[in-house]
C-alpha cells in the first residue's frame, strides 16, 4: 500500500491549527500528529497550511465552460472536463454540480446544459478520467412549466446530494428590484419590447406552478436523504415558509434578516465566496461578510468562480478565526451534503487535501489531493 508523508506542515482542523505531520496510507488519512518526521522520503512542506479538501455544495461554473461567449456553446464533455480541472486547481475535491432544472428566465440553452451534464458526469466518473469527485445538486426551478418532467427522471440519481428550491421570478428574491432587473436584460442586448412580455407572462407562470411544482418536488425526495434547500431567502416569512415544510438550509439568503431567521429556525445558511472576495452581492443584495460577522453563516459555497473558495476562508478567518473558516469550506458543507467520510484531517477519513501557501496574505495552492492521490 503506498505511503505518503507529509511534514513541517501546519494542520488546519476544525478546532486549531499547529505544527504538523500527516501519514497518507492508500486512499484514507492514517495518522494526524504534532511535530516534524525524520522519515526518508517524507515531503517538507516548509510551513504551508495543509487543510482538508473542499467540498463545494453548489456550483454553477460548467455553464461558463459549456457557454464561455454569448453565442457560443462548447462541447460539452470537453466543458466538463475543464471545469473538473478548474475545481481540482482550486482545491475542490468534491463538488456538487448545481444544474438548473427549468427555465424562468432567458437563459434558454439551461435545458439541455442540465441534460448533458447528468450524462457526462455518469460518463466520465465511470471512465476514471475526473480529478475530482461529482456529484448534483439540482436547482429546481419552481415557476417553471417543464421543471417536473425534467426533474423526474433523475430525483432518484444515485449521485444527487442537494436539491434547491429556486425561483428567480422578477420581483422575488435576488432579482426583487425590477427596475434592476430591467436595466440588467437591456444591457445583454434584449429589446424592453420582450423584457416586458417576458415579466408578464413569467408573473403568470409563478401563479400557476409554483406551489404544484413545490409539492412535487417535496414528494419526489421525501425519504432520499437529499438535502433541502431553499434559495434567495430574502424575508423571515419566507423562512417561516420553508422551515415549517422541513427545508433545514436556506441557501445564499438576500438579507440579513433572512439569514438571522433561519438560525433561530434551526437552518443552515449556505453563502457565495465570490460575494465574500469582491467585497460585496453582484445583484446588490447583502454582503457575505456582514452574515458572517452576525455568525450566521456555516457554510461557503463557490457559486460561479471556483477558486473564490479557498481565498473567502482566508478573508472570513479575520472575524471567525483560521480553523472555523476552514471548516466553512470543508467538515461543514461535507456535513450538509451527507458526507462522513471527508471534511477533516483526522485518521480514517479519505485522503483529500490541499496544501495552501500564504502570500502576503493571498492564499496560493500548491497541490490537491484526493482520496490519497495528487490530482493538482
Amino acid at each position: 500500500m503506498n505511503e505518503t508523508i507529509l511534514t513541517n506542515a501546519t494542520i488546519v482542523t476544525p478546532d486549531e491549527a499547529f505544527a504538523g505531520t500527516l501519514v497518507l496510507r492508500g486512499e484514507r488519512i492514517a495518522d494526524v500528529a504534532p511535530g516534524r518526521s525524520a522519515a526518508p522520503g517524507a515531503i517538507d512542506l516548509e510551513g504551508d497550511l495543509l487543510i482538508p479538501g473542499v467540498v463545494d455544495v453548489h456550483t454553477d461554473n460548467l455553464e461558463r465552460q459549456v457557454q464561455p461567449r454569448q453565442q457560443a456553446r462548447w462541447p460539452s464533455r470537453s466543458a466538463m472536463l475543464a471545469h473538473d480541472a478548474q475545481c481540482a486547481v482550486a482545491g475542490i475535491t468534491t463538488v456538487l454540480d448545481a444544474l438548473c432544472v427549468g427555465i424562468v428566465g432567458f437563459e434558454y440553452e439551461r435545458t439541455q446544459t442540465f441534460r448533458d451534464a447528468v450524462a457526462d458526469i455518469e460518463e466520465l466518473a465511470a471512465s476514471g478520467l475526473f480529478r475530482s469527485e461529482h456529484f448534483l445538486h439540482l436547482r429546481c426551478e419552481l415557476p417553471a412549466e417543464d421543471m417536473r418532467d425534467l426533474f423526474e427522471p433523475v430525483c432518484r440519481h444515485p449521485a444527487l446530494r442537494m436539491v434547491s428550491l429556486m425561483d428567480h421570478t422578477p420581483g422575488s428574491g435576488q432579482y426583487a428590484d425590477l427596475d434592476r432587473y430591467r436595466a440588467m436584460r437591456r444591457s445583454e442586448g434584449i429589446a424592453s419590447e420582450e423584457v416586458e412580455r417576458a415579466l408578464a407572462e413569467r408573473l403568470g407562470q409563478r401563479a400557476r406552478m409554483r406551489e404544484p411544482n413545490r409539492d412535487f418536488v417535496l414528494a419526489a425526495v421525501a425519504q432520499t436523504g437529499v438535502t433541502l434547500a431553499s434559495h434567495d431567502d430574502r424575508t423571515e416569512e419566507e423562512v417561516a415558509e420553508h422551515a415549517a415544510l422541513g427545508i433545514r438550509v436556506s441557501e445564499f439568503p438576500v438579507t440579513l434578516a433572512a439569514a438571522e431567521a433561519a438560525q433561530a429556525h434551526g437552518m443552515q445558511v449556505i453563502a457565495g465566496a465570490p460575494n465574500v472576495v469582491r467585497g460585496g452581492s453582484h445583484s446588490g443584495n447583502v454582503a457575505a461578510a456582514e452574515l458572517i460577522a452576525a455568525a450566521t453563516v456555516d457554510a461557503l459555497a463557490s457559486d460561479y468562480v471556483p477558486a473564490s473558495l479557498v481565498e473567502a476562508a482566508f478573508i472570513a478567518a479575520a472575524q471567525t478565526g483560521l480553523a472555523r473558516a476552514v471548516a466553512m469550506i470543508t467538515a461543514m458543507p461535507a456535513a450538509m451534503a451527507g458526507f462522513d467520510d471527508r471534511g477533516a484531517l483526522r485518521p480514517g477519513l479519505r485522503g483529500d487535501l490541499v496544501r495552501v501557501h500564504e502570500h502576503r496574505g493571498l492564499p496560493v495552492l500548491r497541490g490537491t489531493w484526493r482520496a490519497g492521490t495528487r490530482i493538482a
